[in-house]
């Protein structure tokens, strides 16, 4: 089983990842795509993010249609903040058969050497590159490496943080989220 690993806060959940999890299930070398819901990313400050059930709540209701993705909170039970080369780490030792990719952001690739054990991370796993809008090249130390392919993906500019100004101000968020999603904010009131 070749599975892609997409991380996030999914701080919420929106079309943009939908699109691009999708995407690369149907049109990457991989078999699916399972989306990691992080607690706490090392490189972003914790005090915007909702309570990590909800977010992880939030990616099942967004993906509960879609047999070509997944979601696991595999993070919630480590240290935090997670690193990324820790839940790989986990992921082998549990599932031996399976093949783990990342999917990163173009952008990524730049700090990229500033990951924790970057360099094993790229000798035992693939990396499927997405472009991001206004992103610098892939670094020359990086570009044509033999385990890292850049996929076409769609670009799409949209942010969370752009939709959670939105639902502070009471302005709509139509299309930006899964209807499913859009309902269960209301319902509970988050990010108002």
């Amino acid at each position: 089983m070749r599975v892609g690993l997409l991380f996030g806060s999914f701080n919420p959940i929106h079309i943009g990842h939908l699109i691009l999890a999708n995407f690369m299930a149907t049109n990457a070398n991989v078999d699916t795509v399972w989306l990691v819901v992080s607690p706490q990313n090392p490189f972003k400050p914790s005090n915007s993010l909702l309570h990590e059930f909800d977010r992880l709540h939030m990616v099942r209701l967004a993906i509960a249609d879609n047999p070509d993705l997944g979601v696991t909170d595999i993070e919630f039970r480590m240290p935090k903040p997670s690193y990324t080369i820790d839940t790989l780490t986990w992921l082998k030792e549990k599932y031996p058969t399976y093949q783990f990719s990342l999917i990163m952001g173009e952008d990524n690739l730049a700090t990229f050497h500033k990951w924790k054990n970057y360099e094993q991370i790229l000798d035992q796993h693939e990396i499927l590159v997405y472009p991001r809008p206004g992103s610098a090249p892939i670094p020359d130390a990086l570009a044509g490496h033999a385990r890292i392919q850049v996929v076409e993906a769609p670009l799409l500019d949209i942010s969370a943080t752009f939709i959670r100004k939105c639902l502070k101000e009471n302005k709509s968020v139509r299309y930006l989220l899964p209807e499913v999603v859009e309902d269960y904010i209301k319902s509970k009131k988050l990010y108002s």
